[in-house]
């Protein structure tokens, strides 16, 4: 201790960082609690740090500070602490101390500090060669991006070293400031990344976000816990981690975005068990919101024990996929909203089977699932990177500039640091599929043979194909009158009731499936003329009011499941085994409210109904069933069917 003490106080022998206690009013007990704080600090300073700042920085007791402010380094490079803390330290309590950054004890947040300051003075990069900064400073100026964030893309190959830590690309995209897409260079300026912040400070700037989180990094054994991405970039740029670590939960924590009674809100995903990552495509339609179709990833998750390989993929129960959407928190989507960014962007966390079902059958649109070409730890860093993202991400939506494809985008550049994708850019869905397939990065080898990849699962049809296979099925067997599928959908029920009983096998399973597909279509079209009543209510009527609010209410309590901070407000990052307890006791306590107050709109939505409307579900519900003992009967007369 007294050789520490020595050299904390006296001139350097050596070129590495130099800790000077430059105060000379100070008495022994004072002076000895500093020069312990000091060396306590530096020894938790990574090798490589002490090295690059080789340089003798003074540390001093200030009463100038304001009362908040725990330290601040100078312009001259010397750190200042508040003198209002040296009591309690040299004491050896924190009675009265309010820990800003939640380092718990006195002593820690002191030291915290030291290493926050030290960090800015790293990440200054006043201990690379005068002639490097001298060159990006330069180059700066003519490109006038002083205020800009990050190092300008004309300014990258002027000098062989990244000027700041804080202008690292990599850093960045995971930090929550990523490159514009079609801005080449420029970066977003506002850090949407704010749930379940380390400490809000984190978001004022890049060099303020490094500062912070180094002091994490460096004190925080459960950090490479709950950033793991961050963690491992630090890692890799230190060439060196504390040797403190915690136990991290191996599975990590995210809400399924379902209204499913029979499955858990909260799901776990194990990166262990991810076979291959897909770009998941729905294919566009009319619709004004989804004419350029819809970007997702598909995790393929392989069954608990089952080894990684090929079988994986019929694993379909156990994918899940990642989905960037507007969460819109009313009843009416506002086009203008969706241009102007009014409408929240988050990352949804869904089981393939639910998109499946919304897509195929509900918006009879086809899913093309398009393996990427990334690498075994890119697939797992991705995967974690989601995680984080979900439980980290609030952004805005923008229908054209920051859509699906654009958030899709930047979480791969984030999740695999493909190299590929760093210049890569594109504003819709067929497009940067498109050019992920020509850079190499998309395989759509298992696409070309439809048959094939219908059979393995890398081509999921529209229904409406289906349909209108059953339908020709139909027409083959009965002579209908109707020409098209439509038609025949069109038709009232107890007009198609008239052809059931002529049926043979393959008719009948045929009409069994259409008559489900309109059943869907008539339920679809009571919802939007119930909405439509709703919106043009204007408080008239008591009870179509009462249902709106219940669909309000269960529109804005689902929040959670796309901003799972929402649940509660403990720890930072990846929620840990501390917080799993509550985690899932909140999370099951909202579902089941979710839960009935579905069941509730749902009694008031059937009490709405008029009786034209009754009587039509009715007759479609009395067709599904007589079709069924129709079935049964012809089954036990033959020797069995195939569905056409």
């Amino acid at each position: 201790m007294l050789l520490l003490s020595v050299l904390l106080a006296s001139t350097p022998i050596q070129a590495a960082l130099q800790l000077r206690l430059d105060q000379a009013d100070l008495d022994d007990r004072q002076r000895h609690s500093t020069l312990q704080l000091l060396e306590k600090a530096f020894n938790r300073l990574p090798p490589l740090m002490i090295e690059k700042l080789d340089r003798q920085v003074s540390v001093s007791w200030s009463d100038n500070l304001p009362a908040q402010v725990m330290g601040r380094a100078t312009l001259g490079g010397k750190i200042q602490l508040n003198r209002r803390w040296l009591p309690a330290l040299v004491a050896g309590h924190s009675l009265g101390f309010t820990a800003n950054r939640q380092h718990g004890t006195l002593e820690n947040e002191l030291k915290a500090t030291l290493l926050h300051e030290l960090a800015h003075l790293y990440d200054r990069g006043r201990f690379w060669p005068a002639t490097e900064r001298q060159l990006v400073q330069r180059c700066r100026s003519q490109h006038h991006t002083q205020g800009a964030i990050g190092l300008p893309s004309q300014c990258r190959g002027q000098t062989a070293r990244r000027f700041t830590l804080s202008d690292a690309p990599r850093l960045l995209d995971l930090a929550g400031w990523p490159q514009r897409v079609g801005q080449r260079g420029q970066r977003e300026t506002i850090n949407r990344q704010r749930d379940r912040s380390v400490d809000s400070y984190e978001l004022h700037s890049p060099q303020e976000f490094v500062a912070v989180n180094l002091e994490y990094f460096l004190l925080d054994p459960q950090y490479h816990c709950r950033r793991p991405t961050l963690q491992a970039f630090f890692r890799q740029h230190f060439g060196w981690a504390p040797a403190h670590t915690a136990n991290c939960v191996s599975d990590l924590p995210y809400m399924s975005a379902s209204l499913d009674a029979n499955q858990s809100v909260l799901g776990w995903l194990d990166p262990a068990r991810i076979y291959q990552v897909h770009y998941l495509l729905a294919e566009p339609d009319q619709n004004w919101a989804s004419r350029w179709g819809h970007s997702m990833l598909r995790l393929v998750m392989c069954a608990p024990g089952r080894p990684l390989g090929a079988d994986c993929m019929l694993d379909l129960e156990h994918h899940l996929v990642l989905s960037y959407r507007a969460f819109v928190n009313d009843l009416q989507l506002s086009s203008w909203d969706g241009l102007t960014g009014v409408y929240p962007s988050r990352l949804f966390i869904l089981p393939l089977n639910q998109v499946l079902d919304e897509y195929t059958k509900t918006e009879m649109r086809s899913l093309s699932s398009v393996p990427l070409n990334i690498s075994r730890e890119a697939q797992i860093n991705l995967a974690t990177q989601a995680i984080s993202q979900h439980w980290s991400y609030d952004g805005n939506y923008y229908f054209v500039s920051n859509n699906c494809a654009v958030e899709t985008l930047k979480l791969l550049r984030s999740g695999s640091a493909h190299e590929q994708l760093r210049d890569l850019d594109s504003y819709t869905p067929t497009g940067l599929l498109q050019t992920l397939a020509a850079r190499g990065l998309a395989n759509y080898a298992p696409l070309l043979q439809r048959d094939e990849a219908l059979r393995q699962g890398y081509y999921f049809a529209s229904y409406r194909h289906r349909y209108e296979h059953m339908f020709a099925a139909v027409r083959a067997n009965l002579n209908i009158p109707q020409t098209t599928i439509d038609d025949w959908l069109a038709l009232p029920a107890d007009q198609r009731h008239l052809w059931l009983t002529p049926a043979d096998q393959r008719a009948a399973a045929a009409l069994l499936l259409l008559e489900q597909a309109a059943l869907r279509r008539y339920i679809h079209a009571i919802q939007h003329d119930l909405k439509k009543r709703y919106l043009t209510n204007n408080g008239t009527h008591d009870q179509l009011s009462e249902a709106g609010q219940l669909m309000q209410q269960l529109i804005t309590h689902s929040n959670f499941l796309s901003r799972p901070a929402d649940l509660f407000d403990q720890g930072y990052g990846i929620p840990q085994a501390a917080e799993r307890d509550l985690l899932e006791d909140l999370a099951k306590q909202r579902h089941a409210s979710l839960l009935t107050t579905a069941e509730q709109l749902n009694d008031q939505l059937g009490a709405l109904l008029s009786v034209k409307q009754q009587q039509e579900l009715n007759a479609i519900q009395d067709n599904i069933q007589q079709l069924g003992e129709h079935l049964q009967q012809l089954h036990r007369a033959s020797d069995g069917f195939v569905l056409p």
